[in-house]
Formats: C-alpha cells, structure tokens, sequence
C-alpha cells in the first residue's frame, strides 16, 4: 500500500521534502504501527517522529486508528503556535495569502495583523467586554538575540483546531465569543504574530477563556516556529512537558 504523508517543519527540513511516498506492506495499519516503521524506516529522525502524532484527514489519529491508501495523512510534530502546505511558497516571497474559516473569526495569513479587525469580530451589541491577546515577537531571550521568527502551518487543519477551541469556549463559558488571526511566513521582532479577541457579557469570563484560548492554541494547532538567530537557527516545539494534543485541559 503506497501512502502519501506530509511533513512539517524540522522533520521537513531535515529530510529535504514535504511529502514522501511510502510503501507499507501491510494493509490498513493503525497509526501507532505506521509511525513506529517511519522511525525504523528513518532512524536519524527516530525520536523527533516518536514524539510526534499522524493525524489522518485533518485530525489528530488515536494510536488504534486504521489508516487506508486514500486518507490524507500528516506527521505532526509538536507545535509551537502564538508564543504550510501550499502556503509555503508564499513563505519563500510569493504573493500573499489569507485562508479563514466560513464564519471569518479564524483566519491565517502571510499579511500583518491588524489587532482592532480581530477584536472587532467578537464585539457585539449584548457583550459588556472584551478582552484582546497580542504575541509579538520577542527580540532577547537570555543571551540570545533573535533576527526573526518563520512560522509554518498545516493550514486546514489548524483552521479546523482553532475553530475547535472557539467551541470549546463556548461549551465551558456559554455565550462567549472567540475570535483568532495568526501570521505564518517572517514575522521580525515587535511584529505580531498571533492576535486571540473574546467577548462576553461579564468580564471574569473574558479573563479565563483568554487564558484557555492561548493554551490550547499552542497545545493543539499544528502551527510550528523557527528562531533565527545571528549565528544560527532552530525549530521550537511544545516546551511544557510531553506533548499530547488531544488530552483535555
């Protein structure tokens, strides 16, 4: 059976490629066997694919799943959002792109964010506050002094994430608005990346699903970052502990 699956990010790199055909023996493998034979299949990338996950037709794949030829299929490693596919061509200096969810509250973009456009898609007659998160691009971390930051997206299904984590707001504080822009391509330092709007009638809610937005963004969202620094470079993961994207908070 012959699969075709994405890369992102430093496995991408370091392979060369974004997409890789691989010839698999067995019929409809589950996802915990398929990632197991990548790591044998390219044993210098062993442990960055072990702590990866597959994620199969956009979403993120139990270890039991079974993966047919016709999924789409993607190696995921961890992400780093807020702190693509096609889109990488715009990455390298084409044109700009904007990709958004139907209702426009998600969107993805190679073009700055604008903070008040954000906020303005959760502002509404009823809600007395809201509540605007901006991230920016830091210049020192330590001693280390970084150029720019290139971000890297798997762009549909991140779309598909952060609308996730909209509901999920909504189910935990009913009647909250959500509303997430994030910036893929060079971002340089002062320069926004990710902007995350909530509204509601009472401001206590704003507070905490502004707080959850930001953590699952960065726990969820297949949206990866590279620091480049004066002497070097280096792709940043999840940095809080093991990365499980589908555990709950």
């Amino acid at each position: 059976m012959k699969l075709n699956i994405q890369l992102f990010a430093g496995i991408a790199e370091r392979l060369g490629t974004s997409l890789i055909e691989y010839e698999y023996d067995v019929a409809e493998p589950t996802a915990a066997l398929l990632k197991e034979k990548l790591a044998e299949s390219y044993p210098e990338l062993a442990s960055q694919i072990r702590t990866s996950f597959l994620a199969v037709n956009q979403q993120y794949a139990p270890a039991d799943t079974i993966i047919s030829a016709q999924d789409e299929i993607a190696l995921i490693p961890p992400v780093s959002g807020g702190d693509g596919t096609e889109d990488r061509k715009s990455e390298q200096g084409a044109s700009s792109t904007k990709q958004s969810t139907p209702d426009g509250r998600y969107q993805i973009t190679t073009s700055p964010l604008s903070v008040e456009a954000t906020t303005n898609l959760v502002i509404t007659a009823n809600h007395g506050a809201a509540l605007t998160f901006v991230g920016t691009t830091r210049e020192m971390t330590g001693e280390q002094r970084t150029v720019h930051l290139e971000y890297e997206a798997y762009v549909p299904m991140a779309l598909a994430q952060m609308a996730a984590i909209g509901d999920e707001i909504s189910e935990r504080w009913p009647g909250v608005l959500c509303a997430i822009s994030h910036r893929i391509g060079q971002v340089d330092v002062a320069e926004i990346s990710v902007v995350i709007a909530v509204s509601s009638p009472h401001r206590s809610d704003c507070y905490d699903a502004s707080r959850y937005a930001i953590e699952r963004l960065k726990q969820t969202v297949p949206i990866w970052k590279k620091e480049i620094w004066e002497d070097g470079s280096e792709w940043k993961g999840h940095q809080l502990g093991p990365w499980n994207p589908m555990q709950q908070q």
